[in-house]
């Protein structure tokens, strides 16, 4: 079976290391191709006794609770293979982020295959966002799924409430472990099994499938007897993880710790949560989302460091033509619960799209953010996106400042416009706070079109055949 999947970057980070106390699981989906048309949608609760869900992609059947809380997504436009909800938040604000690609050893998979028909990315958010009161509880809902039906994937979930953060793991076909982010951490998780030491007594902190210990204990799978270290069990150290994985932790731990100066961008060691030098903000995650080994000379655009063609081009960078759709979930703690929960969401090529903050407390979303189309169509933000990065990429030092001035307009503005809408609450919160959202997209949308119109007609005047009047005359 073909895997169709998210090849991502994703990062987490506690209450405590965020500036506002929030908490935040935010990440690229990336695609293996450079389209994948998104749309942002919302889905109303809905009372569904006897009904049960069948995967497009592997046609496995699961019965569903008899009631669907509401919940935010980003669905594929095209969904004849599939929802891939990916990044959403539900009425009790609770979010998920599914799914992290990750690998699973050969030794292992020797003892638990991956499995044809089970429970792959492509439904998880369907079935379990709508289904949970908490974070711990998404990790629990999700484990029993995959120790029933099995997933054909090795992947990593990450879901987040106003207190904790869960990060799930999961190995072979029926495994999974889960880890209470501590609050005062951050994560980086870029396409790897990164869970370290596993403390199987703590429940407090860890979950694990029920046979997890037994299953590790019969087939001799633990290299390091006394411990119990997930990543060194259950994952992988390939030179794809040296050259196309780690390099994103290293980048990301050199903004947040740049205190640390002797980790190596193919470090397989590095560890997966930190605590960060200071407080980290929404603008940072997006930053450090947006990337692309800026200021170091593996930028692939070369802008600020100077690094040969072959340093460019060394590692996989976190902004690339495969970006999708970018969501931050965050969970805030200074108001109150009914606009507390945010869903940050980029559309395209990150390194030039803006940052929307949603708050879903909603009961529709903007048109241009949900009529996503498969034919190229600038009328909706995918497709506007994607096309500004065409006009963009040929002459990015010619553009870079004008973009980075757009960009950071646009952030600046959607500060003001949460700032504005915290202060204004009135009335039905789910109504007045659907207003809001759209007014807010309706600018970002007016100044990226205008950013496209200026892009456009500039470009027209780059075209190696232009001849002035009376030029060689």
């Amino acid at each position: 079976m073909l895997k169709k999947s998210s090849d991502c970057t994703e990062i987490l980070v506690g209450k405590a290391a965020s500036m506002d106390g929030s908490t935040i699981v935010a990440r690229n989906e990336d695609g293996y191709g450079p389209v994948n048309p998104i749309k942002f949608v919302v889905h109303p609760a809905t009372d569904q006794a006897g009904k049960a869900f069948t995967s497009a992609v592997t046609g496995v059947t699961v019965p569903l609770p008899d009631h669907a809380y509401r919940y935010t997504g980003t669905p594929q436009a095209d969904q004849s293979d599939g929802q891939y909800e990916e990044a959403g938040i539900n009425e009790f604000n609770v979010g998920m982020s599914a799914t992290e690609t990750t690998a699973t050893n050969a030794r292992v998979l020797g003892y638990d295959p991956l499995v044809d028909d089970g429970v792959n990315e492509e439904a998880m958010v369907t079935l379990v966002l709508p289904y949970i009161k908490s974070a711990k509880e998404g990790a629990q809902r999700l484990g029993a799924l995959l120790e029933k039906y099995g997933t054909g994937e090795s992947n990593s979930i990450a879901f987040n409430d106003n207190e904790e953060i869960w990060y799930l793991e999961t190995a072979g076909g029926h495994h999974w472990a889960a880890m209470r982010l501590p609050e005062d951490c951050y994560a980086i998780a870029p396409n790897q099994t990164l869970m370290q030491e596993v403390d199987l007594n703590d429940t407090d902190n860890f979950l694990v499938a029920t046979d997890l210990v037994n299953f590790v204990e019969k087939y001799h799978l633990n290299p390091t007897p006394g411990h119990f270290n997930f990543r060194e069990i259950f994952g992988t150290h390939g030179e794809d993880d040296a050259y196309y994985n780690t390099p994103r932790t290293w980048y990301g731990q050199k903004l947040f710790n740049p205190e640390i100066t002797d980790q190596d961008p193919t470090d397989q060691d590095m560890p997966f949560a930190r605590k960060p030098a200071k407080k980290i903000a929404i603008e940072d995650v997006e930053f450090f989302l947006s990337s692309h080994y800026n200021g170091t000379k593996y930028d692939p655009f070369g802008t600020y460091a100077s690094g040969s063609a072959d340093d460019q081009k060394k590692y996989r960078p976190i902004a690339m033509d495969r970006n999708q759709c970018s969501s931050i979930l965050q969970i805030r703690n200074d108001v109150p619960a009914d606009h507390a929960a945010i869903q940050w969401i980029a559309m395209g090529f990150f390194a030039y799209a803006p940052y929307v903050p949603f708050f879903t407390n909603i009961n529709d979303t903007p048109e241009d953010y949900k009529n996503t189309t498969t034919a190229v169509d600038v009328e909706n933000v995918y497709w506007l996106n994607k096309t500004l990065s065409v006009i963009i990429e040929p002459h990015f030092h010619e553009y870079v400042e004008a973009v980075n001035a757009f960009r950071e307009g646009c952030q600046s503005y959607a500060r003001q416009r949460v700032a504005a809408t915290d202060a204004a609450m009135t009335g039905d919160a789910t109504n007045f706070l659907t207003a809001s959202n759209a007014e807010t997209a309706g600018e970002v949308s007016k100044r990226t079109h205008q950013l496209f119109d200026d892009l456009v007609k500039h470009g027209l005047l780059l075209s190696k055949t232009a001849w002035e009047k009376g030029q060689n005359l």
